[in-house]
């Protein structure tokens, strides 16, 4: 039997919330939209490309929105020392080179790296600041954080919404 990603019931956003439970309930949201973008597709199907001649795949968004959600929310936020998955200083760009990837296992990783990142912000306030882990040690807090990572999601989820019509015709929401 062929290995499909599996469904996913996504929650409706938050239409009355406070400011903490909207963002969350938004990223959460944007974060269930990808996965429905990959949902009942096989492993060469999550690898297969958008369009000549970029390489950008379903499965690459996967992994490279795990690498996200632990260096803004981990490293960054948190201040915990990260092994990424992909990412090396020889190969940037590992997270999208998914022509040996496995579409299960990324998957898993993306789950974790998730729930890496909720785990980091329990009890922490959105006006906790820190400094980024670059050579730019910039100050950012924890709501801008939040802000960004819907912005980053919303931004892949319409490249993965055309990404999947091409596969196999289906859109939405």
């Amino acid at each position: 039997m062929t290995w499909r990603a599996p469904e996913i019931i996504r929650d409706d956003e938050p239409h009355l919330a406070d400011e903490r439970t909207a963002l969350e309930g938004w990223l959460d949201y944007h974060r269930q939209t990808l996965l429905t973008k990959c949902a009942g597709l096989t492993a060469e199907q999550l690898r297969t490309p958008s369009v000549e001649p970029s390489p950008l795949t379903l499965l690459g968004l996967v992994r490279h929105m795990a690498e996200v959600e632990a260096w803004w929310f981990r490293e960054n936020f948190a201040g915990q020392r990260v092994e990424y998955p992909y990412f090396t200083p020889e190969h940037p760009d590992a997270d999208h080179d998914v022509s040996h990837a496995d579409a299960e296992a990324d998957l898993a990783t993306y789950h974790r790296e998730v729930a890496l990142a909720r785990a980091a912000t329990v009890g922490r306030h959105l006006d906790e600041t820190f400094t980024e882990v670059t050579p730019k040690r910039r100050q950012f807090n924890l709501r801008w954080v939040y802000l960004h990572m819907i912005e980053e999601y919303a931004r892949h989820n319409g490249h993965a919404d055309l990404i999947r019509e091409r596969i196999d015709g289906t859109t939405g929401d």
